[in-house]
């Protein structure tokens, strides 16, 4: 029996964006990034690996378990990661552009500004130089 109207479906895998980073700092704007990526990643079939840059391993695992406490409620594969850095010799944002280069990813997903303290401020430091110098689709949510 044939229906006389079309559904559209509502998932679909996505040829274009297979793989999303969100590099989380913990701030409510990361966090929504990752909201947004998860609903994104849910409907579209994409994988989804969380990142966090810090100086230790200790503040890493804390922001990954707040990462991993929102992302309960969805369905969606997700690897959880951290990368430590020398705060002498690199950056937050060079962090993450290693990680886009060397991962494969087709997209990042990245909070306009994490913990910034000025209101005023409507893009932080590390989305503005993830976002210049990345060749792939970024998404900032603010």
């Amino acid at each position: 029996m044939t229906s006389d109207y079309y559904v559209e479906p509502t998932y679909r895998i996505s040829y274009r964006f297979r793989r999303i980073l969100v590099p989380v700092d913990g701030s409510e704007p990361s966090l929504t990034a990752l909201d947004l990526a998860l609903d994104f990643a849910q409907r579209y079939g994409s994988k989804v690996t969380v990142l966090h840059v810090s100086t230790s391993e200790e503040e890493a695992e804390k922001v990954l378990e707040k990462a991993r406490k929102r992302a309960e409620r969805y369905t969606t594969p997700i690897q959880y990661k951290y990368r430590t850095y020398d705060p002498a010799e690199g950056s937050v944002a060079g962090e993450i552009i290693a990680e886009i280069l060397q991962g494969g990813y087709d997209a990042v997903f990245l909070g306009a500004r994490g913990t910034t303290l000025s209101e005023d401020i409507h893009i932080g430091s590390t989305a503005l130089a993830v976002v210049a110098n990345t060749p792939i689709t970024i998404v900032v949510v603010r």
